[in-house]
């Protein structure tokens, strides 16, 4: 793990490729929750100060990964918002899913800015998160 979090500053993109898929391996395993903050903290930093699409889209993998298995909060990914307008619609869709993921209604502001993305790909994965948010805080539904 250590290793991993010390190649995500490596000078090489590929490394810091490989690195963020390596987290991404251990966030599918069953990390303390402190460990599983510490990882995926790191790898939001990583794609909002990323130039390289491939690095960041292993990296928004990983993050989503980290989901399948924890409950974490908004205002851990909350800072790939400002990365966003520097995204292609394939990254877009990653950190909207990020975002429903959250299951945090103050989600809910920045998943709308993109229900009118010209790319259909991205508007429906808006969608999706927004769907995700909304059904959560309805809570489960009860047939008598």
């Amino acid at each position: 793990m250590f290793t991993a979090l010390e190649a995500l500053t490596d000078r090489e993109p590929h490394q810091r490729d490989l690195a963020a898929a390596a987290l991404g391996d251990l966030l599918r395993g069953t990390l303390p929750e402190p460990t599983a903050r510490l990882l995926v903290g790191r790898l939001v930093s990583l794609t909002v100060n990323e130039p390289v699409t491939k690095v960041r889209e292993s990296a928004l993998n990983s993050i989503s990964e980290a989901f399948n298995h924890h409950s974490l909060p908004l205002d851990l990914v909350e800072p790939l918002a400002t990365a966003m307008p520097t995204m292609d619609g394939e990254l877009l869709a990653h950190v909207l899913y990020i975002f429903g993921a959250t299951h945090d209604t103050q989600a809910q502001p920045l998943i709308e800015l993109y229900l009118d993305h010209p790319d259909p790909d991205v508007r429906a994965e808006a969608q999706l998160a927004a769907a995700e948010i909304t059904a959560t805080q309805q809570g489960p539904t009860h047939n008598s």
